[in-house]
């Protein structure tokens, strides 16, 4: 039948048609060959919105959950998953982050944000401000980080711009998709306020505390002005001057309109107490984030009835500290009781969430919020901070946040409870896509001595002369993690390990050939660094010593 079809279509555009027809797949199947329809049958459901539920199965439909119980129909054409001695999670989120947003290239063109240390030049100069970046327009899937989150069951996080005092604005991104545009689920969801000041005194307006705080709460009044001008100009232009255009007011004014939250630094309990105040003098919808010492002030937060984002990088104690500068008692406190914080919080009522603020390695924003269930948070809360309760905080929690009916299939399936040390995620399910963890590459001997520390590493690259600062971290079992720090920014390790006396770690740098892996490998003897940088084909050799150490001959 289909040879006498096609001698009938003797034209190329019905050959063409019959090609399509008979040889081409019809769009039934998502990636991977794997079908749009899943089942988890059978596992511990732990929906946030409810209470657990044992033996049951979720549904999900074409990125969608479409059934969840212990007694739903499953369609035919789903595949099904056996969760005997498996634990469903709503899909982890990551509150405040810029996890999908890959540093800008050094550049020295115009166009690029402007630096926070830039002085004022004039009255309508505004340095330190690009709130007209967004992360929405930013996400890359080249940022590795996007990976590495969701290995560890963060299916969704918060992201904005850094640098400046208004960085840019934050949008909700699932981690999975083909392209970027995949990844927004809603923008702008929050205007971030940072109050650090990078210049210090001389360099110009702003170059202090007080300065940054004039010049912000300057900043939203000239927004108002703004908005208010506007409006009685559209009513009736005949007549009047027209107002001037502000780029920086403009995009406050709609991220404003857009009912984005303002995003508020404040950590210590002198910070939270002027945050409580800057809310009500700014006229915003503020959303408090550090919280480090809101056991010291969890009621008076409760009674602003704000939302608190917690830094889950917990103060500690500077690696290689000189020993005898001693931490103050005060301190020694501050370090001890922030994990308690989340507890008080929770106990004063407010409502909060988890963010992983400086934690580079994300199994370790899971291992800190443990330490707020062991300073007594219960462990549902703990879940819930970092479920539901950013979902709802930032206006997404009809979408996201929890195991229901007609939310987003994002889930994570592990073999246990989650903030067991020995549980491990099984799958993960972003957008109703099925995702298997990839374990990091492990060393293969005992690690001879400690790498972790600050180290400077000294180079010679076709640019000349280079330093940078690598904080590496390591486990018992030789796993590296850090940060490496230099004239390109700060890049997360990747990967990395001692294995013996061999090191490898592996960072994502950018450069104008865009976001590029750079691996440093080499040997460590216990107080210095010797090896190479791999990056673009090319091998450049460096060296690397703790402040205070004797640099290795020939290191350049």
């Amino acid at each position: 039948m289909r040879s006498n079809l096609i001698r009938r279509c003797a034209s190329a555009v019905c050959v063409t048609a019959l090609f399509l027809l008979f040889c081409v797949a019809p769009p039934l199947l998502a990636q991977g060959g794997e079908p749009p329809y899943f089942a988890i049958r059978g596992a511990k459901v732990v929906p946030v919105s409810g209470p657990p539920m044992e033996n049951a199965t979720v549904v999900l439909s074409r990125g969608i959950i479409t059934a969840v119980g212990k007694d739903v129909a499953i369609p035919p054409e789903a595949w099904i998953i056996d969760g005997k001695g498996l634990t469903v999670y709503p899909g982890l989120i990551d509150s405040f982050t810029d996890v999908g947003i890959p540093a800008a290239a050094p550049s020295g063109g115009e166009g690029g944000p402007r630096r926070p240390q830039e002085s004022s030049r004039g009255p309508q100069d505004r340095p330190g401000s690009t709130p007209w970046r967004g992360a929405a327009d930013e996400v890359s899937l080249s940022d590795k980080r996007i990976e590495t989150w969701r290995n560890v069951g963060f299916t969704t996080v918060v992201s904005a711009p850094k640098g400046g005092f208004f960085p840019g604005q934050a949008a909700v991104l699932d981690l999975g998709g083909e392209r970027a545009g995949d990844l927004v689920v809603k923008s702008p969801v929050a205007i971030p306020v940072s109050l650090q000041i990078s210049g210090g005194f001389g360099s110009g307006f702003p170059d202090s505390l007080m300065g940054g705080l004039a010049y912000v709460h300057q900043v939203w009044l000239d927004t108002d002005w703004s908005i208010k001008t506007q409006a009685i100009y559209e009513k009736n232009p005949r007549g009047v001057e027209r107002p001037r255009y502000d780029r920086t007011e403009a995009a406050l004014a709609d991220a404003l309109e857009d009912h984005a939250v303002v995003l508020i630094p404040a950590n210590n309990s002198v910070q939270l107490r002027r945050a409580l105040e800057l809310v009500d003098r700014w006229h915003v919808n503020g959303v408090l984030y550090g919280g480090q010492m809101a056991y010291e002030v969890a009621p008076e937060v409760a009674a602003k009835k704000l939302s608190v984002l917690v830094n889950l990088k917990w103060p500690e104690g500077e690696k290689d500290a000189d020993p005898e500068d001693k931490p103050s008692l005060r301190t020694l406190q501050f370090r001890d009781r922030a994990p308690s914080s989340p507890g008080a919080l929770a106990k004063a009522g407010v409502k909060f969430a988890f963010y992983s603020g400086g934690i580079a390695t994300p199994k370790d924003i899971v291992k800190a919020a443990k330490k707020s269930i062991d300073a007594g948070l219960a462990p549902e809360a703990a879940i819930r901070a970092l479920t539901l309760s950013p979902a709802e905080i930032f206006g997404v929690a009809d979408r996201l946040g929890s195991i229901e009916n007609g939310k987003i299939a994002n889930l994570v399936v592990t073999d246990g409870d989650l903030f067991e040390e020995k549980t491990k995620i099984k799958l993960v399910f972003v957008d109703g896509r099925k995702y298997e963890p990839h374990e990091p590459e492990k060393p293969k001997d005992a690690p001879k001595g400690d790498i972790s520390g600050k180290w400077k590493l000294s180079y010679t690259t076709p640019e000349g002369p280079e330093e940078s600062t690598a904080d590496l971290t390591m486990e018992k079992d030789g796993t590296v993690s850090g940060t490496v720090s230099g004239k390109r920014g700060t890049s997360s390790i990747i990967s990395g390990y001692l294995s013996g006396d061999k090191f490898s770690f592996t960072i994502n740098i950018p450069l104008d050939q865009g976001p590029t892996d750079a691996i440093f490998s080499g040997t460590f003897d216990g107080t210095s660094l010797k090896g190479s940088i791999s990056v673009l084909g090319l091998s450049i050799d460096f060296t690397g010593v703790k402040p205070g150490n004797t640099v290795l001959r020939g290191g350049r």
